[in-house]
């Protein structure tokens, strides 16, 4: 046993055996993998050679008293996306066709595959959880191409292989791109409609990078204001164009267009090769529309429904526009959401600065927790003894009602470069159930790129980003109150349409009156957020609304 790496050791000695973030090294992981890989195939060879008949009980139930290969992936993976270096990226290229080839030794191991057809065929009576866990890994096999002849096999495999490498690519260069632009800005007259948490923001943006002035970037909490107050349509041009063609400009090294060419050409490849027309029915056939025709449906309703309502919405806008600059006046996609704005401003008198202040992120955070005790029972203590992977990064532990350990919960709010944007639920452990380990909790992150403190102001959020801050915590919920056998059908584990259901319940408080009372109150005065502003925020919410259902 390697001593010296964390991942060979099977019970951390941290708190809830949490990954030994301060432990773990680069050179870690490479060894884990191979080890991990290793203990793997073993582990299936041992199934495929049990002599006795294929049960339930020994092919399909059976699990790895410690599976080192998915303890190393949920880090790995989990920062590659979160908190990711050059080192890291480019260990992730050399590991990527490695994982791949591995999972295709498993799905086109024809005995495997054989023994779960038989149990399929033949077994006992099974629980309802039982069952769903064998027909998912059926379909699994099944889905992958494991019936398919050998040739055919051989040519997904090399499929598999060539969109690993090439997904794993996309996402690189779009955050290497996205990193790559900012718009430096010198003269005050560049920074004018800008409300002061911006300026603090990009004067702070350009500190951190030895410049003078502010610096506008891509991340959302940059770009999103910038759009918004900018005076300087130009600017406003600069910016959005590069916002919108990230990865796409002629001989750059990230430039992903071939990338995603490819990526196309192969997912439909693969889907034709395991029996479907197009690789939306591959993707489909387990989600509510079934098919493409049954999207294709959808969209049409959504266009019948709100077309009319979305036209009338960019006249009015469009209108607006005109009658701030002039009858000639031509309006550009960079110039929407500053019109818009102003619209919204003449019709309710709210937006997101004026909110703001309210909703400073420690204040959110509590009133988010303090939503779930409510709700749920549950509580939430800051642990300072969980090791984390970034300073920024903190740790709680979640009680359940009876004051028992329910879960762990990370949350990472702020962007950086090393983080893909975007916002997002994983986890570094899942929940399950064995007789060796009892109820094994989950291990949950939340992950963020919210408006960032500067020296003068802590982080104050707008409600958008509230908004998101409770749907990704209802991912989160999701996978806390787990509580199933099998780890792969536990927390987010369920047929996708359902993954979004606790998120989308969770986020339809952020406008709730009752809610907002309980945490929002000015960063400085500490004076409650006023009803007027609630009621303006509740009367603006299907401001521009049917322009959200169409399709981009």
């Amino acid at each position: 046993m390697n001593t010296e790496n964390p991942f060979f050791n099977p019970h951390y000695s941290t708190p809830h055996e949490t990954p030994p973030f301060d432990q773990i090294r680069l050179e870690d992981y490479e060894p884990a993998f191979m080890e991990g890989m290793k203990r793997d195939k073993a582990f299936i060879d041992s199934i495929v050679k049990n002599p006795e008949e294929p049960t339930f009980d020994n092919t399909v139930a059976v699990t790895v008293e410690d599976d080192m290969l998915e303890r190393v992936s949920k880090v790995f993976f989990c920062l590659l996306s979160s908190n990711t270096s050059d080192e890291l990226d480019a260990l992730a290229q050399r590991m990527a066709p490695l994982l791949t080839e591995h999972a295709n030794d498993i799905l086109f191991n024809r005995e495997y595959f054989m023994r779960v057809k038989a149990v399929v065929d033949n077994h006992r009576v099974l629980t309802p959880e039982e069952e769903m866990l064998l027909k998912n890994v059926y379909d699994g096999f099944h889905r992958a191409g494991a019936d398919l002849p050998p040739e055919q096999q051989e040519q997904l495999r090399a499929m598999n292989m060539e969109l690993s490498a090439l997904t794993l690519q996309f996402s690189q260069n779009k955050r290497e791109d996205t990193n790559a632009f900012i718009l430096h800005l010198t003269d005050k007259t560049q920074i004018e409609g800008l409300p002061d948490t911006a300026i603090d923001a990009a004067a702070n943006a350009a500190r951190e990078r030895g410049l003078e002035g502010w610096v506008i970037t891509l991340q959302a909490p940059s770009y999103g204001p910038f759009m918004t107050y900018a005076r300087d349509r130009e600017l406003r041009r600069q910016l959005y164009i590069a916002k919108n063609t990230i990865c796409i400009h002629p001989d750059d090294e990230h430039n992903n267009e071939d990338i995603v060419r490819r990526i196309v050409d192969l997912r439909r490849r693969r889907a034709q090769l395991l029996g479907y027309d197009t690789y939306a029915d591959y993707v489909l056939e387990h989600r509510m529309a079934r098919n493409r025709q049954g999207v294709e449906q959808l969209l049409d309703q959504l266009l019948e429904a709100y077309m009319p309502a979305a036209q009338a919405e960019i006249a009015d806008v469009e209108q607006t526009a005109r009658r701030i600059e002039g009858d000639d006046f031509k309006m550009q996609p960079w110039d929407f959401s500053y019109y818009s704005h102003k619209l919204k401003m003449e019709r309710y008198n709210i937006d997101a600065e004026m909110l703001r202040p309210y909703f400073e992120l420690d204040r959110v955070k509590e009133g988010v927790f303090g939503l779930a005790t409510k709700l749920y029972g549950i509580t939430f203590e800051r642990r300072t003894d969980i090791p984390v992977y970034h300073p920024e990064v903190e740790a709680f532990e979640v009680k359940d009602a009876d004051g028992s350990y329910l879960a762990v919960l990370y949350t990472d709010f702020h962007p950086r470069a090393s983080k893909q944007s975007g916002a997002w639920m994983t986890s570094f452990k899942d929940q399950w159930i064995s007789k060796r380990d009892g109820n094994s909790r989950p291990h949950v992150s939340l992950v963020m790129n919210f408006t960032r403190p500067t020296p003068t102001r802590p982080a104050l959020l707008t409600l958008g980003e509230v908004e998101t801050f409770l749907h990704e915590f209802g991912h989160a919920l999701h996978a806390i109150f787990a509580n199933t056998r099998f780890a792969s059908l536990s927390g987010t584990n369920v047929y996708w349409d359902f993954v979004e259901l606790p998120s989308q319940l969770m986020e339809n408080f952020a406008t709730r009156p009752e809610w907002l009372a309980t945490f929002a109150r000015h960063y400085q005065s500490g004076e409650p957020l006023p009803a007027e502003l609630v009621e303006r925020i509740v009367a603006s919410n299907n401001f521009h609304a049917a322009g959200e259902f169409l399709p981009a």
